[in-house]
């Protein structure tokens, strides 16, 4: 999470950026008469017209997720396939989709939010010949739109893994544990939140070396981690998990009771169980 103000947000993790690819499933399969790619900053390394020049005319196809990486295959004007769209939501970005009414399609019901929607909050807009559009709401000009995006450096998706490849990756070397999880290049997905409470679900300490666990914890922790997916996928984000709420000064264990206790694994913020992660 980060912070604004007094109100802590949730950083798209794989499960909002997954309940983000099902949303942009709304734009599939829907003529494209115009594109607003003017941020030059959300845009880059494109001029503003390059993306618009590439996309019109043409539909988006399929949306595909790997990690927090998302993107749509498309096809230009007459069916020929097209470039691959990339949009990164960045720390508070967010997809909205709306039909010929004008009304949103998924993503369940418009945020509240103090201030009144501001049309330069809409940092990429797609406008489909139905009348309805794609936009890239992101307040805080974080997000990333790009042609062909680039997934090589990226590990294998944190919710397809099998748990032989899981053992292997995540159980090489003799970092901590939770710096392996959090790694995109070892798996593509896991963040903070999901990292503390995949942690906290297997009962295993975060600063654990990875190379010291063994057979039987890393399938305890694979387990773990797909439950945690799961369920975060199923209740709107990872900010819904069991321990995340007590993720602060004073709190007990939800568990066991125990205090938990709070340092910095991986050169990130951690939390854990004082007894059960101990």
């Amino acid at each position: 999470m980060f912070r604004i103000g007094t109100k802590l947000v949730p950083v798209p993790e794989l499960p909002e950026v997954e309940l983000a690819r099902k949303v942009l499933e709304g734009a599939l399969d829907r003529t494209i008469r115009s594109v607003d790619d003017n941020d030059e900053w959300v845009c880059r390394p494109h001029p503003p017209g390059e993306i618009a020049t590439a996309l019109a005319g043409g539909k988006l196809t399929v949306a595909h997720r790997q990690g927090k990486t998302m993107w749509c295959e498309t096809t230009r004007r007459g069916g020929k396939p097209g470039p691959h769209l990339g949009i990164h939501l960045g720390m508070g970005g967010r997809i909205v989709v709306t039909d010929t009414e004008g009304e949103r399609i998924g993503g369940g019901p418009e945020r509240p939010d103090r201030s009144p929607r501001k049309a330069e909050w809409d940092r990429f807009t797609v406008n489909f010949t139905d009348g309805g559009q794609l936009r890239l709401f992101d307040k805080r000009r974080l997000g990333r739109v790009r042609l062909e995006p680039d997934l090589d450096a990226l590990g294998p998706d944190a919710e397809m893994i099998s748990r032989d490849e899981f053992r292997t990756r995540v159980g090489r070397g003799h970092a901590a544990v939770k710096a392996r999880l959090l790694d995109q290049s070892v798996l593509a997905g896991v963040g903070n939140l999901l990292a503390d409470e995949t942690l906290w679900q297997a009962s295993l300490s975060p600063a654990a070396p990875a190379d010291e666990l063994g057979g039987a914890r890393l399938d305890r922790l694979y387990d773990s981690l797909e439950q945690s997916l799961k369920a975060a996928v199923a209740n709107g984000g990872v900010h819904t998990g069991e321990v995340i709420p007590f993720r602060r000064a004073e709190a007990t264990c939800p568990r066991c009771g125990a205090p938990m206790v709070h340092g910095t694994v991986g050169g990130r913020s951690t939390w854990w169980c004082s007894q059960e992660q101990g």
